[in-house]
């Protein structure tokens, strides 16, 4: 079975990364190849990584409160680079309210704090679309 490359991002301003490294090391102990692109990344640099490292799925943690502009925003950008095959997901601080808004915006889950690290990591791994053809 192919390995599954996940992208670990965090977007925006946050100055924490613990949970991005905890999930990171979950992934990577479940099997999955992973690349943590480290603090303060814009939506571009993001994009730009995910393209490089071809990978499956990006896995953005995020906790400054800016996530209804930044994860869409990561969307968009892959989507207009033809990476729309790309699953995304989302953890960290964001209001119950905010996530039927980033789901419609392409965001395929979001993750809240407590979420054990095994839902993460089965959701990727029934979601992901690596069956399709690699470009």
């Amino acid at each position: 079975m192919k390995q599954i490359r996940v992208l670990v991002a965090k977007p925006g301003l946050d100055g924490h990364d613990r949970g991005a490294k905890v999930i990171a090391r979950a992934l990577r102990d479940a099997g999955m190849e992973v690349i943590y692109t480290g603090l303060r990344q814009t939506p571009e640099q993001i994009v730009q990584a995910t393209i490089q490292e071809d990978v499956e799925v990006v896995a953005m943690s995020i906790l400054s409160g800016a996530h209804n502009h930044l994860l869409p925003k990561v969307a968009q950008l892959l989507k207009a680079e033809g990476a729309d095959d790309v699953l995304i997901i989302g953890g960290g601080v964001i209001p119950e309210e905010d996530i039927p808004f980033l789901k419609e915006k392409g965001i395929a889950e979001i993750f809240t704090p407590g979420t054990p690290t095994s839902v993460t990591i089965d959701f990727i791994r029934e979601n992901v679309k690596s069956n399709s053809a690699s470009i």
